[in-house]
This record gives structure tokens, C-alpha cells and sequence, in this order.
């Protein structure tokens, strides 16, 4: 599981920061990829990297802001230019409006896709859910009708304890698949054994959480509690001048996602969506006010791509 940062920054493209978009990549997990928002020239910035299109099937939209969906057409029909077929379908989250959006789009340009697409319009709770994954979504507060997402992975089976069976003269082979599930298996030595006792302890899920574009609010907590990774939006710095800028345009500052990440007891921050006069020693000192309030935290940069470990037993990330 990795994180690619396709766009870190807000309202509009500057030389250093594209809009924002995400990459989750579950590659290993299930050979895919969501994204989290579609800025501007995400298509562009996706020529960048070895992420093909054709792996994403998943979109969510946090809200309607331009920066936001303005890439959406664009990268829907460069799915279908490059060979996305009827058995490719993609499903797209969204807050109501965002399936007109996208219709619209591809009407008056005459686009037509290759491939389904599926509109789900978001509601708080789960809204998707299989053997592999969970997504909740809950409402945030900005200018707009805005959700946060929290990805949780189901928790691993425990790996087979070959080593054990093989001092205790257990015969490998089919047995093994038997013993793995938990199974009870009589061997051909008339003893009995129990699955159970030859399989380690279960791998612990990942979570990460993504919150965009909103003022600070109890649902953030919530959706980030104990989450190994959260991203979170930094439009404004540590200053008051800019804490008031953040109430008057419904967005975070820096210190407000490190409190949100302190009280959720995450592993992790990442601050992303940052405003386009973060360069160079505003960005040092950025970071620097934020890690004397949550000291794992890291601002993110174009096409950053941050792997998302399993935990350790007993390891813990420094606070």
C-alpha cells in the first residue's frame, strides 16, 4: 500500500504545486488503484509516474470545488483512449452533483467512454465494503457540501508456522492448507492437532484517512482515530492572521490538523493541499510549527510517493 501525491496544492496550479489529486495504491492488495479527487492536469501529472489509468477503479470526490473535479473529464476519456474496456468499469464517490458534472462534460464534447461508469452519491457511514476493504465517509464543514473518507484494510490471516510443524515431524502438503484455516486434522500417525495452535497471530489492517477542504470539526477525529496515515488538508500556516484567513474561507491550518492528528493518536501526518506561497524556508518553518505539536508529520510535494508499512508488534510511532 502506497500513497502518490499527484497534487499538493490549493485553488489553482503554481509552478511547484499541481491541484490536488491522490493515489492510493493498492497494487499488491488487489492490483488497483483509487484516487482521491481529480485536479487539474491530474492526467498530466499521472505521465509522470508508472501509475497506468486503466488500474484505477475507483474515484472518490470530496466536494465540487473546481480544483477539486476540473481533471475528471479529462482523465475519464484518456481511460477509454487507452484501451479500458466493458469489463473495466470504474465506480466514482461523490457529493450529489458530481454525476451531472460528468455527464455534462462528456455530452457537449461528444465523449464517448468504452467503459461503465458507476455514480455513488455520498451518504455518512460505509459506503463500500468486500472482503479486502472498508470506506466511511462523514461530512465536513466548508463552503460547500464536503466528506472526509477513512480506508480500513481487513485484518491479514496469520501466516502458517511451517517451522514449528516441521520440528513436531508434521508431513507438509495438502495438510498444510487444512491446518492454515483453522482447521482440526487427524494425521496418518493417529495424532489430532488444531490449526489454531500452527498460526501466528492475524497482520493488522492499515488505515488511512483523507481530509480535504474543511474547517476543523469533531468528524475529522473520527475518521482518523488510531489511523496509520492521515492526510490532511494545510491551506494556512501557524499564524493569526492566517487562523483567520482559515475560518473565513472554511479551510485548516497547519496547527489545526496537528491537534486533529495529536487527539486521533494516528501514526502519521501528512499535510498536503498547502497554498502556493509555501516555497523554500516557508515551507521549513511551516513544518517546523507543526512538529513541536505532532512530531511524525511531513508536507507532502508532488509526486511524493510514501509507502504505508504494516505495523510492527508492539512499535508505536513517536507522537
Amino acid at each position: 500500500m502506497q500513497l502518490e501525491f499527484l497534487g499538493t496544492g490549493s485553488g489553482q496550479p503554481s509552478k511547484f504545486r499541481n491541484v490536488t489529486s491522490i493515489a492510493l495504491r493498492l497494487l499488491e492488495e488487489r492490483n488497483a488503484i483509487w484516487l482521491f479527487d481529480v485536479g487539474e492536469a491530474t492526467q498530466h501529472q499521472i505521465l509522470k509516474t508508472t501509475l497506468r489509468p486503466r488500474k484505477v477503479e475507483k474515484i472518490f470526490i470530496s466536494h465540487l470545488h473546481g480544483d477539486h473535479i476540473f481533471g475528471l473529464p479529462g482523465f475519464l476519456s484518456s481511460r477509454s483512449f487507452q484501451g479500458a474496456d466493458k469489463n473495466e468499469p470504474l465506480t466514482i464517490y461523490g457529493p450529489k452533483g458530481v454525476k451531472d458534472f460528468v455527464q455534462t462534460a462528456l455530452h457537449v464534447s461528444e465523449t464517448r467512454l468504452s467503459y461503465p461508469v458507476v455514480y455513488v452519491e455520498l451518504t455518512e457511514g460505509v459506503i463500500f465494503e468486500d472482503n479486502q476493504f472498508r470506506v466511511v465517509t462523514a461530512r465536513m464543514k466548508h463552503r460547500i457540501e464536503s466528506w472526509g473518507f477513512r480506508v480500513e484494510e481487513k485484518d491479514h490471516p496469520g501466516e502458517l508456522l511451517v517451522d514449528k510443524l516441521k520440528a513436531e515431524n508434521i508431513p507438509s502438503g495438502p495438510l498444510f492448507g487444512q491446518l492454515k484455516a483453522g482447521k482440526l486434522v487427524t494425521l496418518p500417525d493417529g495424532r489430532t492437532i488444531d490449526g489454531h495452535d500452527y498460526v501466528g497471530p492475524a497482520q493488522k489492517g492499515r488505515v488511512v484517512t483523507f481530509i480535504l477542504d474543511t474547517r476543523p470539526n469533531d468528524n475529522i477525529e473520527r475518521l482518523a482515530y488510531h489511523a496509520d496515515v492521515l492526510v490532511h488538508e494545510s491551506t494556512y500556516g501557524a499564524t493569526d492572521d492566517e487562523a483567520k484567513m482559515a475560518r473565513a474561507h472554511a479551510h485548516s491550518t497547519s496547527v489545526n490538523a496537528a491537534n486533529s492528528a495529536r487527539r486521533a493518536q494516528v501514526d502519521k501526518l501528512i499535510l498536503t493541499h498547502l497554498s502556493a506561497r509555501y516555497i523554500g524556508p516557508l515551507v521549513k518553518i511551516l513544518i517546523s510549527d507543526v512538529r513541536r505539536i505532532f512530531k511524525n508529520t511531513i508536507v507532502a510535494r508532488d509526486l511524493d510517493l510514501i509507502d504505508i508499512p504494516f505495523k510492527k508488534e508492539g512499535h508505536h510511532e513517536p507522537k
